[in-house]
């Protein structure tokens, strides 16, 4: 079978190798929307692995003179591809007010080719080394740091990151308590780009081999790991709110009794929680702490319990016409007594907050939310203590996006990640980003209590594991005990030190195999 399948190999890699010019850039655009296979909702992992060999392959076909040339583009290609498809639920923003923001629609777009600009960089970096088998090593490299950028800079976006298409793979994802998001990202394009030795006559099958034999040990090892038995918090019984209200209908005034009410119907239904928690913004009006009747419901629904936590819209007057807008979560004990209040501290761009407003506001351009100005960031993730349920670190929506940025100056017990994924579109958007909430808990060792105004709540052990869940779309509830937190794992230690010392070892391998052919 393999002397069959290996001319074969050879001659799709030959193919790729031979393409140029705009039908290059086509087939890398073409290879980055297959590659986008590899997230949630599909989760094709060896689509997100053939597109980084497939990458490889282009830029081994280029002319030496403009290699560096072509590594820019065939990636910046590829990067657009795969982020046009990946994340093309972005879009759906837009349509929740379509008569005031369905014409910025094609800026998403733009936004994409922007946001490929990491890959186009990563490219040409790459190219520059481009000798032997040790460009295997400085593309895994330049595009694990550079995917480590898109995560820190302009205030990041590391969403759709290579660990990410390990999303079919729990076992593999354990990895990450040890390597993080980025440290496993960088493993994941190095495997990928292995894979294009694969396709030469003859087939260099070593370096490839001995990847695929560093992901067996992380999926046993990942097995092993998952044998173990979740824990549960005594006497801490969950439940988690989904009220199902659609983007559109939240604020408008012919709704907003029915969306509170709705709220206190299912907090009331039957069942025993001793926690209750709402999602993001949930109640539909802004100013919450200022609302006395709203107040009195939730101390009634606190009598005998530990209490609940909700998001919602807070208002900080500074005189009498100046006020500032926080995205917050209150933290109720019991009979409604006021315990925290936490405001979101990292802000989605162009949703919460229009950078250069002044600028953009005069060539029309709004932000997503509609209050007038933008929200104030807080001052980053924070414990609190809940009395009979340990500490919690809030975490409001795309908070719980950024590895390594999740935990503030004390270790929590738990993560409660609020949420409104009625902006992320009625698929992919709200499953990768649960996603996301697992690879949290698996670095931090730490369990997440998940609350989706549209879908998708969950509760999620330190394993990454769901142990109750609500599906897109459907009104309910979860309820469930609280996971129990593992001992700190090595990355909730020691952050992205693994991460640097791969990018230290990948260094090292460019230059020993960049000697060789």
């Amino acid at each position: 079978m393999l002397e069959r399948l290996t001319p074969a190999l050879a001659a799709a890699g030959d193919f790729v190798r031979g393409l140029n010019g705009w039908r290059r850039l086509g087939f890398a655009f073409a290879a980055g929307l297959v590659s986008a296979l590899g997230f949630a909702p599909f989760n094709v992992f060896p689509a997100l692995l053939l597109g980084f060999a497939a990458v490889v392959l282009m830029i081994d076909g280029a002319e030496p003179a403009r290699r560096i040339r072509t590594g820019a583009a065939v990636t910046w290609a590829f990067g657009f591809g795969q982020y046009a498809l990946g994340m093309h639920w972005i879009a759906y923003a837009f349509m929740v007010d379509p008569v005031a923001h369905a014409w910025q629609i094609p800026f998403v777009f733009v936004f994409f080719a922007a946001l490929a600009l990491f890959q186009l960089c990563a490219g040409a970096l790459a190219a520059r080394f481009w000798r032997g088998r040790g460009r295997l090593f400085a593309f895994a490299l330049s595009y694990g740091v550079f995917e480590w950028l898109r995560g820190h800079i302009f205030t990041g976006f590391p969403w759709n990151i290579p660990a990410y298409g390990w999303g079919a793979s729990l076992g593999v994802l354990q990895s990450a308590a040890v390597f993080g998001a980025y440290g496993l990202s960088l493993l994941t394009v190095l495997f990928g780009a292995a894979l294009a030795d694969l396709f030469a006559p003859p087939p260099r099958w070593k370096i490839a081999a001995a990847l695929a034999g560093v992901f067996a040990v992380f999926f046993v090892g990942g097995a092993v790991r998952l044998e173990t038995a979740a824990q549960t918090v005594p006497g801490v019984n969950l439940r988690l709110v989904q009220p199902n209200v659609p983007q559109a209908e939240k604020y408008l005034r012919r709704y907003k009794a029915r969306n509170w009410r709705r709220l206190i119907e299912l907090s009331r239904a039957p069942g025993d929680p001793t926690l209750i928690v709402w999602p993001e913004a949930a109640p539909p009006f802004a100013g919450l702490d200022e609302q006395p009747l709203a107040l009195e419901q939730i101390a009634a629904l606190t009598v005998g319990r530990q209490g609940l936590i909700t998001g919602a819209v807070r208002v900080d007057y500074l005189s009498a016409d100046k006020y500032r807008y926080f995205n917050s979560l209150f933290v109720f004990g019991r009979d409604g007594k006021a315990i925290a209040t936490y405001d979101k501290y990292h802000l989605v761009p162009f949703g919460e907050y229009l950078p250069y407003e002044e600028t953009l506001n005069s060539l029309g351009l709004t932000k997503l939310t509609g209050i007038d100005g933008s929200f104030t960031p807080g001052d980053g993730p924070k414990a609190y203590a809940v009395p009979g349920a340990g500490t919690l670190t809030p975490l409001i929506c795309y908070e719980i996006l950024f590895p390594g940025e999740v935990v503030g100056a004390t270790r929590p017990d738990w993560f409660v990640n609020i949420t409104d994924d009625s902006w992320f579109g009625p698929w992919a958007g709200p499953q990768q980003h649960l996603l996301v909430a697992r690879v949290r808990a698996i670095e931090e060792g730490l369990p997440v209590a998940r609350a989706a105004n549209t879908g998708i709540s969950a509760i999620i052990d330190p394993f990454g594991r769901i142990t109750h869940r609500l599906g897109l779309n459907q009104t309910g509830t979860v309820d469930g005990p609280l996971p129990a937190a593992i001992a700190p794992t090595p990355y909730s230690r020691f952050g992205d030190l693994w991460f640097v010392l791969l990018v230290c070892a990948n260094v090292a391998l460019t230059w020993l195999f960049s000697k060789g052919k």
